[in-house]
């Protein structure tokens, strides 16, 4: 069994496939994890997208992350749990991918995401093609070692200013080696826009939290219109910052913006929604 599946795969194995259409796959979150953040679903949906493009394209490109439409974060995912996961292919072509996508955890749904694209790169840039395609067929076979992911230290973030109720910015410096570049990918590594996403859903809940009403549970809830504009490698110091664009009682919407040496990488817009206490 191939031990290539280690750090940041989120796909055990491919139930069902309906080749460059349609699959669908599980991942058991290792119940010794302390937590299983949503970035995170969003990434094994997107790592099963990723499988079918591949697929179809021969094993010679591969999508990367561009643009996400919507992002419905509906539940949580637990450790322990057993994440069901779908992707339906509205396009794969040698340009890119054209996919939405959903999480369950039995019944329940916990993520949804809409008309997310990717374009198709060669994929000899990123990793071994034939290794890829061994482990592909691990995936669709007798599918790879469960347990194996280890969790993820979130890289620590560090205030550069602060208008409360208005604005927040942050810097988060990308570690020159982690664990997770060997699966994100091994000839090219590539900070995960899943992983900026976690630091960018934590300032905005920071931000809510001052203008939304106090004592309230936050939780995003809608994630829009994301951009990734260029990649962020190993070492790179990244300037994200959260600005608050309208708030009721219930909800507040917020812009998202995230630049490398002056140079705009990422945009999109998060809602933070406010509930009583349980």
């Amino acid at each position: 069994m191939s031990d290539r599946f280690s750090a940041f795969s989120f796909v055990d194995r491919i139930t069902a496939l309906d080749a460059g259409r349609r699959a669908r796959a599980r991942f058991a979150i290792p119940a010794t994890l302390p937590a299983f953040p949503p970035c995170l679903v969003v990434e094994a949906i997107g790592q099963l997208a990723c499988w079918v493009a591949m697929a179809e394209a021969g094993f010679q490109q591969r999508p990367v992350a561009a643009l996400s439409r919507e992002t419905q974060i509906v539940g949580d995912a637990a450790p322990g749990a057993v994440l069901d996961l779908g992707v339906e292919i509205e396009r794969c072509d040698p340009d890119a991918v054209t996919y939405g996508g959903w999480a369950r955890v039995g019944d329940a749904h916990i993520l949804e995401l809409g008309r997310c694209v990717g374009p198709m790169l060669p994929l000899e840039d990123f990793d071994a093609p034939e290794a890829v395609r061994g482990d592909f067929e691990t995936l669709c076979g007798p599918g790879a070692r469960p347990g194996r992911f280890p969790g993820i230290q979130a890289p620590d973030l560090s205030l550069i200013d602060h208008i409360p109720g208005r604005r927040l910015r942050a810097a988060l410096r990308v570690p020159e080696a982690a664990p997770f570049f060997g699966d994100h990918f091994p000839r090219r590594p590539v900070f995960p826009a899943s992983l900026l996403l976690d630091a960018q859903i934590r300032l905005a809940l920071q931000l809510a939290a001052e203008a939304l009403p106090p004592g309230r549970r936050l939780r995003a809830a809608r994630v829009a219109d994301v951009k990734m504009r260029a990649f962020i490698l190993p070492g790179h110091a990244v300037e994200i910052e959260v600005g608050l664009r309208s708030a009721t009682n219930a909800a507040a919407e917020l812009t998202l913006a995230a630049t490398v040496e002056g140079l705009r990488v990422s945009t999109g817009r998060i809602e933070i929604v406010s509930r009583e206490p349980a």
